[in-house]
């Protein structure tokens, strides 16, 4: 490669036609942050900011031609997984990524920030016994937590419990996003011995479509970067703050975090 290559990151995800999330969210983190991006679209979707309007999966034979065709010439010092809608799709990933020499920020993405079921139910596990097990670090929020280990936060002293449960699934770290507590934010991080919490103030912001997306996304830029984890993950909740704080009104609905935020 150049000296002048920048990393390079790879998403796998769901495009999102609004650009507030999924994989045009993940592109313009990873510009944001010097990085080269590059991506997998592993469904499509009828997206705006009221909701999702659908989504049609695309062959699994055409997500692993993908990865084939990136990996194999291009190659990636980070990867990051989104939505992967079917049993088959996060079988096909898992496979690639587990034979892949990168570090893995799996994002278990359920439901979107409206509500809409974007992983089919019968691929819950698929996502707990194959692509846990292959992640450096898994970014569930709150319902995903539940959702992966039945384990309900109501508080900040659930975090821990519920951390433990998600690496009882295999990934190396957990970061438990608990942005949907009552009170001040608070993250939790940790592989089981060590562990981080990360707080930010509460920003009077209701347009913060496609956080999940961007904090992985930011995680996955600083690790190609050179970051260990628990610096990867400090630097993109930064990030995140600062692109939630000028979110701005799109359409009639909910509107993107401010991915250019440094720049504007």
């Amino acid at each position: 490669m150049s000296l002048r290559t920048p990393p390079r990151v790879l998403t796998v995800a769901g495009s999102d036609s609004g650009g507030g999330a999924g994989i045009q969210a993940d592109l313009k983190t990873m510009l944001a942050l010097g990085v080269h991006g590059m991506s997998v679209i592993a469904a499509v979707t009828a997206q705006n900011s009221l909701g999702v309007q659908g989504y049609w999966e695309l062959p699994p034979e055409a997500v692993r031609a993908q990865l084939d065709s990136v990996l194999g010439d291009i190659g990636a010092q980070a990867i990051k997984t989104g939505m992967l809608a079917s049993p088959v799709l996060v079988e096909t990933v898992a496979t690639a990524l587990a034979a892949y020499p990168a570090p893995v920020v799996v994002d278990p993405v359920g439901v979107s920030k409206h509500g809409d079921p974007l992983l089919a139910p019968e691929a819950v596990d698929t996502v707990k016994t194959l692509l846990l097990p292959v992640a450096t670090v898994v970014t569930p929020n709150l319902w995903e937590v539940e959702q992966l280990t039945g384990v309900r936060v109501e508080s900040e002293s659930d975090l821990r419990r519920a951390a433990d449960a998600v690496l009882e699934l295999g990934p190396r770290w957990a970061l438990i996003k608990g942005g949907h507590l009552p009170g001040e934010p608070v993250d939790l991080l940790t592989d089981g011995d060590r562990e981080h919490l990360f707080r930010a103030e509460r920003l009077d912001n209701r347009h913060t479509h496609g956080t999940g997306c961007t904090l992985a996304s930011a995680i996955a830029s600083h690790l190609a970067l050179g970051d260990d984890v628990p610096g990867a993950v400090g630097k993109a909740k930064d990030y995140v703050t600062g692109a939630i704080g000028l979110g701005f009104p799109l359409g009639d609905g909910i509107g993107p975090v401010d991915h250019a935020w440094k720049w504007r």
